[in-house]
């Protein structure tokens, strides 16, 4: 072995980073944080007198933020300490979010599932009035609701389909400027416009009757502008390579777009969608102004009045101290809700089963 080898071997180990062996909090501490800030909450909440839970809650939230990071300054440094922070900021803001849903759905099943059953389901409240008892059921509104979404939908997503296609893959210049201008102006337009200008001329100028079409035109004015909006994201996240690729094969535009493009983002596409009716399923102001109130079933949306889920809860809360009609309220919104969900659910089955697959 020689000197320098020897000299080599003598020298010390050099020590390893100290914020790779720093301490640390045990994997149990946040939820240990959680359960004494939501402690230390509750009873600052009580010795203060506070009534609300609500704000229970906001102080236990803040006791969180703030013990973590000091805790986790004090154990680990402020480096991770700061990480820390932010985590929890970003769990609060979460739980925040959540907690409105889940308290909506919530008290919806709690209000409303005692009067959803089979007769609920498949009668209407023709000869039924309202402070008179229990009985009658939404068949009506939910056929009303249907066809009004179902024919908005079927106007709507093509036009708004095609116009994203062009916004993407055709539109340059000054036109598809215009044309974007004006889609983001219609995605801010209040329901009752669109129902105004419906009114005004499909119905008095055109001279047309109130009918769940009207309803729909309404309908399909707000559902647009969402579609066209959520496909052109869409659009825009398929890999130019992919298109460029088909050009190189000697395969047309249109062909490209219609094999290749849409395909790929169907999946967006179909959310996109479903986005927009769930947008549009509970309008109330242009149904009641276009298409009317009706408490019979009509199951043509192209002559007389027809109902509607958000206009039938609208009428049964509407009727003062009257207790069926708050029931029958509830039980329309639960399942408006649950068509909503359902519909969400059978989107996302159809995306996975179109969207493109890896092969070997």
């Amino acid at each position: 072995m020689t000197t320098a080898t020897a000299v080599a071997d003598r020298r010390p180990i050099p020590q390893l980073n100290h914020s790779l062996t720093a301490a640390r909090l045990p994997r149990w501490a946040p939820a240990g944080v959680a359960g004494a800030a939501i402690a230390l909450g509750c009873a600052i909440g009580v010795g203060a007198g506070l009534k609300s839970h609500l704000q229970w809650g906001l102080i236990a939230a803040l006791l969180f933020v703030v013990i973590s990071f000091g805790l986790s300054a004090k154990v680990e440094g402020t480096r991770q300490a700061k990480d820390r922070l932010a985590t929890s900021m970003i769990w609060v803001a979460f739980i925040l979010a959540v907690i409105p849903l889940a308290s909506l759905l919530f008290y919806t099943v709690q209000q409303g599932i005692g009067v959803v059953n089979g007769d609920f389901l498949t009668h209407s409240m023709r000869g039924v009035v309202a402070a008179s008892g229990p009985g009658g059921g939404i068949y009506h509104a939910l056929v009303g609701t249907l066809q009004q979404v179902g024919l908005a939908t079927a106007m709507a997503a093509p036009v708004g389909l095609f116009t994203a296609v062009y916004l993407v893959e055709y539109g340059r210049g000054t036109l598809a400027k215009v044309v974007t201008f004006f889609v983001d102006v219609m995605t801010g337009i209040p329901s009752i416009v669109a129902g105004l200008f419906v009114l005004s001329v499909w119905n008095i100028a055109l001279g047309f009757q109130y009918s769940g079409f009207s309803g729909s035109l309404a309908l399909a004015i707000l559902m647009m502008p969402v579609v066209v909006r959520s496909t052109e994201e869409m659009l825009k996240l398929v890999p130019n390579e992919l298109r460029e690729a088909s050009y190189a094969l000697g395969v047309p535009r249109w062909k490209t777009i219609l094999w290749i493009v849409l395909p790929t983002a169907i999946g967006g596409i179909t959310t996109g969608v479903m986005l927009a009716i769930a947008r549009i399923a509970g309008e109330t102001a242009p149904v009641m102004m276009l298409v009317g109130v009706w408490d019979s079933i009509n199951a043509n949306p192209f002559v007389g009045s027809q109902e509607s889920l958000p206009v039938f809860i609208w009428q049964q809360y509407s009727q003062v101290n009257d207790q069926y009609g708050y029931a029958r309220a509830w039980g329309a919104a639960l399942v408006l809700i649950a068509l909503v969900m359902g519909l969400n659910l059978i989107a996302r089955g159809i995306a996975r089963w179109r969207s493109p697959k890896s092969g070997h």
